[in-house]
């Protein structure tokens, strides 16, 4: 079974900073993306950042601000998040597209979540 298990989250004030972290665990062969995605209350979830073999993706908003990184070798996809603001605020969700042992095929995969709020 895989998982994805976050970390990093927390009350920080406007203009402050936070690292979030999502392990992947389990049985699999390979990861090719991994993803941050958030959800505010009452808004659907949006995309974040991602990050692959090609290089990375950033919602417009985050740019220059968010910075995605991930260590392969610990299957692990980290998310630097600098000069927050409240509208910040959110759920924020760690995803993985994987390829599970002895399969052909990938599955999404998602973590539990971690609030992120920013206070004003």
């Amino acid at each position: 079974q895989v998982q994805l298990v976050e970390s990093g989250g927390g009350l920080v004030q406007s203009g402050g900073s936070l690292r979030l972290s999502c392990a992947a665990s389990g049985t699999f062969s390979s990861i090719s993306v991994m993803g941050w995605y958030r959800q505010a209350p009452e808004k659907q979830r949006e995309l974040v950042a991602t990050i692959n073999s090609a290089g990375t993706n950033y919602q417009d908003l985050v740019k220059g601000r968010f910075t995605i990184s991930r260590d392969n070798a610990k299957n692990t996809v980290f998310l630097e998040m600098n000069s927050l603001k409240p509208e910040n605020t959110a759920v924020y969700y760690c995803q993985a597209i994987i390829r599970r042992a002895g399969a052909s095929a990938q599955f999404q995969y998602w973590g539990q979540g971690t609030q992120v709020t920013v206070s004003s």
